[in-house]
């Protein structure tokens, strides 16, 4: 078990997967307490990387594109206090830090997992049923439908039809953009036969949000969602119609994975015999390879 605890939180490596848990230090951002523990299988993760500084370093925690609905749904734009894959390291345990790294690369390595784009989500996403209030109203979801509610900031032609309510099969997509600068942001909600016609301030699907402390959270419901929509990578379902069966395994394809699990069993030798993998590492990998073949 490799674990650093920090004020930030506290990262701890089993060889499967990074539990990562927010600490409770004031400075903890609502979004990070609000999504709670994280549990990243290592098959996740692309990378993963420690930078030092003067008086406080960075662990950063890189996972494939494709991995997790809540990077899916923000698209990189959360700021780095609302980013649940960093976490801020004091410099007396720099060497801890390094230790974590070097653990997770190294099963990184003996697992042989590609940073390839994910075909699926491999986290589930926020817990549900979740709820959001900021900017012009509240936003809800419960695993089935989406609901949103204007508080009194709303544009009349925007409230004047009441609450909304939106059946997740209706839902084509979901849209999050936080405030820059002068220009606010937003929560929106694609929903088929609804083309986008209006701003968020007069979209009755969507929050508009203007760069207060809770505009954050609203990521957690965009994510909630999006962990239940189609992932990008999936086929449609005209593709499935002409997909041609797959072909039986000829000869010669087995022949030639066997090969490659021969390749790899000789990469961990010449790993082990140059000192990067311990005889304990080298074992481990081995005879994964082994059940392989």
């Amino acid at each position: 078990m490799a674990e650093i605890i920090q004020k930030d939180g506290t990262w701890a490596f089993d060889g499967d997967a990074l539990r990562l848990t927010p600490g409770r230090d004031k400075n903890v951002s609502p979004l990070r307490r609000e999504l709670g523990e994280l549990s990243v299988p290592l098959g996740a993760v692309a990378g993963i990387s420690f930078e030092q500084g003067r008086k406080s370093g960075r662990l950063r925690l890189r996972l494939r594109d494709g991995s997790d609905p809540l990077l899916q749904a923000t698209g990189g734009r959360l700021t780095e206090p609302n980013d649940p894959y960093q976490l801020t390291v004091e410099s007396d345990r720099y060497g801890v830090a390094e230790y974590v790294t070097d653990a997770v690369r190294n099963a990184l390595l003996l697992d042989g997992v590609s940073p390839e784009p994910a075909t699926e989500y491999l986290l589930p996403g926020p817990s549900l049923p979740v709820s959001a209030s900021a900017g012009d109203g509240t936003a809800s979801f419960d695993g089935e439908r989406v609901r949103l509610e204007w508080n009194w900031k709303t544009e009349d032609a925007k409230a004047v039809s009441g609450p909304r309510t939106i059946p997740l099969a209706e839902i084509a997509g979901v849209e999050w953009q936080p405030a820059a600068g002068l220009e606010n942001g937003h929560l929106r909600f694609e929903v088929r036969g609804a083309p986008v016609t209006a701003p968020p301030k007069y979209d009755p699907n969507a929050v508009e949000l203007w760069g207060f402390k809770k505009d954050p959270l609203m990521a957690l419901v965009a994510a909630a969602v999006q962990a239940r929509l189609p992932h990008p990578s999936a086929p449609s379902a005209s593709a499935d119609a002409v997909r041609p069966e797959p072909l039986p395994l000829t000869k010669e394809a087995a022949e030639d994975g066997h090969d490659a699990l021969l390749r790899r069993l000789r990469e961990l030798g010449d790993l082990h015999r140059e000192g990067v993998l311990t005889d304990e590492e080298f074992t481990l990998a081995k005879q994964a390879v082994l059940k392989r073949m």
